[in-house]
């Protein structure tokens, strides 16, 4: 499956059309991650424990997407969008969505 941020495919034509799609995933960052990155926060640096939950977080996301896209029968997903949320009452909730058009390609 191709999925792409760009409108179309180089070199493709759009056949069909089959409608938005959307891949969702809501993780929570255990007490570690955070200790571990409050840590980073005071010392200075990256926080490698956010950056892995960010990285497999928004992997899910896309993963969901393609998964959905499949099922409308689609072979590419064009015009991908990902937005990264913060959730929960202490922030603790990191929410990532994929979308795009599933579209069939000749």
């Amino acid at each position: 499956m191709i999925i792409t941020t760009t409108p179309n495919v180089e070199g493709r034509k759009i056949r069909e059309y089959r409608g938005i799609v959307f891949g969702e995933v809501i993780s929570g960052v255990d007490f570690i991650k955070d200790f571990a990155a409050g840590l980073t926060n005071f010392f200075g640096g990256r926080s490698q424990s956010y950056e892995g939950e960010l990285i497999r977080a928004r992997e899910d996301a896309l993963r969901e997407l393609e998964k959905r896209a499949s099922a409308l029968g689609c072979n590419a997903v064009v015009g991908v969008d990902v937005d990264y949320e913060v959730l929960g009452q202490g922030g603790n909730m990191l929410m990532v969505t994929a979308s795009g058009t599933g579209v069939v390609l000749e």
